[in-house]
């Protein structure tokens, strides 16, 4: 994994993601996988971005997302491009369902817990502060037990 300066060809946002950084920097992410390797290398070549660093990246899908998330470092942007999706946070212990159709979006709020639910072929486009970013498995209707996803503070 590495962070390009400069790039000038076509990327696939789908392969390689896009850091976003103070100052207006925007950096391709090569060779990102969710490895949890991969996931420690990006954040620590991304750790001084602090709270102020983003990911963007394109999913695609269908279906149930199998874990729940939580970005406490910032707001997540998510955008649907194509086909039908679901967001559904846990606000204070109530799930708050926002349907998308293509070119909605909805903000997910800094710290709040949230899964995303595919209804048949879609893309998403997310842009996400990754600092600290939590995961849950997705056993029931609420995030439950902590699993965690590496973030820049726990780099070495």
């Amino acid at each position: 994994m590495r962070l390009v300066n400069h790039e000038r060809n076509a990327m696939d946002l789908r392969t390689t993601p896009v850091h976003l950084g103070p100052g207006s920097r925007a950096k391709p992410v090569e060779g990102f996988t969710w490895d949890p390797e991969v996931l420690q290398a990006y954040s620590s070549a991304v750790a001084a971005d602090g709270a102020e660093g983003r990911i963007v990246m394109i999913f695609d899908g269908d279906g149930l997302g199998d874990h729940w998330e939580s970005h406490p470092a910032g707001d997540e942007l998510v955008v649907c491009l194509s086909g039908s999706v679901t967001v559904t946070r846990d606000v204070d212990g109530v799930p708050e369902h926002v349907q998308l159709g293509p070119g909605q979006a909805t903000i997910n709020p800094a710290g709040v817990w949230h899964v995303v639910d595919m209804e048949g072929p879609t893309s998403i486009l997310a842009i996400t502060a990754t600092l600290g970013t939590d995961h849950r498995p997705r056993t029931d209707t609420r995030p439950t037990e902590r699993v965690g996803t590496p973030g820049p503070e726990g780099a070495p």
